[in-house]
């Protein structure tokens, strides 16, 4: 036993050291995704510089908005999952395919008229002052999310890459030849 006891002590050791890394590498994440709503909601109302009336207006707001927020997405989410199921299911035809897909993209639609009307019904809370702050805070983010979605990185809308830094670029195979370059054969 005491030839041992520096084994168990160090083994008690890595046990707790194991369950303090588990407790805050999993347990923080999933509490701070769970709150990243309400952080939204609470960073917007300090943001516009609601009064109590309007906090309380808005949290009535709220409640409502993210509970149907959170059923579009579990309903995405399940038909997502529906979807890549039959990447294995041979037996599911072209067209169950298709109608999932256009469910899909009916309950992001959904979503996104959800997200309109509650901005709409968090502006009629406003006063003018505040309308102006809300409207350059959705425009801000509304650029925000449009520059991290669909776009390859370096890429530009056009389709073409920006100059390298050296000046010498090869073409893009859409976009116009490089007057540096010579045309392709055939044109």
């Amino acid at each position: 036993m005491k030839k041992n006891l520096p084994l168990y002590i160090l083994l008690a050791f890595l046990i707790i050291v194991n369950g303090f890394f588990l407790y805050n590498y999993l347990g923080k994440g999933e509490k701070e995704e769970a709150n990243k709503p309400e952080r939204l909601g609470i960073f917007l109302a300090k943001e516009l510089g609601f009064d109590d009336i309007q906090q309380e207006q808005f949290r009535v707001l709220w409640k409502p908005h993210h509970q149907r927020m959170q059923s579009l997405s579990e309903d995405i989410k399940g038909l997502k999952d529906e979807l890549f199921k039959s990447l294995s299911d041979e037996s599911l035809k072209n067209v169950n395919i298709d109608s999932i897909a256009i469910l899909i993209g009916e309950k992001e639609a959904a979503k996104d008229l959800e997200i309109l009307d509650h901005f709409k019904q968090v502006q009629e809370l406003c006063n003018k002052e505040q309308k102006e702050k809300f409207s350059k805070i959705i425009e801000d983010a509304m650029r925000r999310a449009g520059e991290n979605r669909g776009l390859p990185p370096g890429r530009q809308p056009d389709g073409n890459r920006p100059p390298h830094p050296d000046g010498d670029r090869p073409p893009h195979p859409d976009g116009p030849p490089d007057s540096k370059r010579p045309p392709p054969p055939g044109h």
